[in-house]
């Protein structure tokens, strides 16, 4: 399995924002495992943080834009492209405002600054969804359809038609996301002119120039648009060239256009949030399309977590039974809460529990309809936890356990009297200096029941 990745060291751009034309400061940041992508608006009370999340997106006109809690960041897709091109897995962004820059209009700049600050490795496992079956997304208003089919790489195939005689039908393709840096990341950003002059008549695009957009010149310019694109783009002269692009912008590869709407594919699907491995195939593709498939794609991944239940054999002999775990842990009846351990290794633990109608908290919680408290489910899980720290010391007797921290905590389903509980615990990061980091999972019936994220510490008697 690959490991996560971040940012070597922090790094920072200037820019303007497209619609806004706000001077935008970015800083690129290193993240801590499973952290995603994260925007900070330091411009804001309280520096809230938008998570890259495609159940964020709000609207998807002229690019993709998401809001948390009132809080809005703007076209952040071509660099989400340009992150998830450099593989990388955990980076904060910090910005100063709620558009991102336009730079160039494509993903150049962003690269380049990555490339100059590098990646590293971190001690997770990458999370990766497998495609096993054809999953689709059709927008019928549009015909716009986004299709991933099985594949050993992450790869993707742009199909679009933009009905006109200047740019008609074109195609593009990334056959592996290492061909992004050098095939796909200087690919920019483009309209027609109809729909600039509509732009412009509506006072956006504001931090538009010519130096950020291909325009395509799909009609006639009459003598009065000539002059408004003059003064909208701060130019003394405006032509249309042979090929017919506004200006004298030269196109880097004759479907850049499509290439382009590919860039976009990559920023909009990693709001799905875990990598994929499989095929994308769309077909006219555009934002509300994109995001669309990547909250389908978001809800199957979670579905089928929840339910990928892991499968163990309590007939076969414990890498631990209850005597074991006694001489390892201080904890005991009524509030040793775990029976056996069944799988154990530097990384990972499992134990069992079989959750009995004498259990002593069966009496309080509820007389008449008894369910195991959630609270100590997590101890529950804390103490499978314990067992895999304190195996890692030669005097486990000598030592006492003892939470630090305990995040992200779901209660999915009861536990009842007759149930037997699996607790899983895997590291998030390696067991330093006696502080261990796990996410933990607790299992019944072929369900998962909770989970959370544990951070405990070993501690020498005296």
């Amino acid at each position: 399995m690959a490991k996560q990745t971040t940012i070597a060291a922090e790094i920072s751009l200037k820019g303007v924002g497209l619609h806004t034309g706000q001077e935008v400061a970015m800083t690129f940041k290193p993240a801590p495992v499973n952290n995603g992508f994260t925007f900070v608006r330091l411009d804001l009370e309280g520096q809230p943080i938008i998570e890259a999340d495609a159940n964020y997106v709000v609207n998807t006109q002229r690019g993709t834009n998401l809001e948390k809690l009132g809080v809005m960041i703007q076209t952040p897709e071509h660099v989400l492209a340009a992150l998830v091109g450099c593989d990388l897995d955990n980076v904060i962004i910090e910005l100063n405002a709620s558009e991102l820059p336009i730079m160039d209009g494509s993903s150049k700049y962003f690269v380049e600054a990555i490339e100059k600050v590098g990646v590293v490795e971190q001690e997770a496992e990458r999370k990766v969804f497998v495609v096993k079956d054809v999953i689709s997304f059709l927008d019928e208003a549009t015909g716009s359809e986004i299709t991933v089919i099985p594949s050993d790489e992450y790869c993707v195939t742009a199909m679009v038609d933009f009905g006109t005689k200047v740019l008609g039908t074109q195609n593009a393709t990334m056959k592996g996301i290492k061909e992004f840096k050098k095939e796909i990341s200087n690919c920019r950003t483009f309209s027609f002119l109809h729909e600039l002059e509509s732009l412009l008549n509506n006072g956006l695009i504001k931090g538009g120039d010519l130096n950020n957009a291909i325009v395509y010149v799909d009609k006639e310019i009459s003598a009065e648009t000539m002059e408004n694109l003059k003064t909208a783009f701060n130019k003394d002269t405006i032509s249309v060239k042979e090929n017919g692009i506004l200006d004298n912008l030269t196109l880097h590869y004759p479907n850049e256009a499509a290439r382009h709407k590919l860039l976009d594919i990559i920023g909009d699907l990693s709001l799905i949030g875990t990598r994929i491995q499989g095929k994308i195939i769309a077909n006219k593709p555009g934002h509300y399309v994109n995001t669309q498939f990547a909250k389908k794609m978001a809800k199957l991944i979670k579905i089928e977590e929840r339910n990928n239940v892991p499968s163990y054999d309590i007939n076969k002999e414990p890498v631990m039974d209850i005597h074991g775990i006694m001489n390892l842990l201080p904890h005991r009846p009524p509030f040793l809460l775990v029976d056996k351990i069944l799988e154990l290794s530097e990384t990972h633990v499992v134990g069992l529990k079989n959750v009995t109608m004498n259990e002593d908290f069966f009496v309080g919680h509820f007389p008449g309809a008894p369910v195991m408290p959630g609270v100590l489910q997590v101890e529950a899980m804390a103490q499978t936890g314990g067992i895999l720290i304190l195996s890692t010391v030669p005097d486990p007797e000598n030592y006492l356990t003892y939470f630090m921290k305990i995040d992200n905590v779901k209660f999915k389903n009861k536990v009842l009297p007759g149930d037997t509980l699996f607790f899983k615990c895997d590291l998030i990061s390696p067991i330093r200096r006696g502080i261990c980091h796990m996410q933990a999972y607790a299992y019944a019936n072929g369900k998962l029941v909770s989970e959370a994220e544990l951070m405990a510490q070993i501690v020498k008697v005296k």
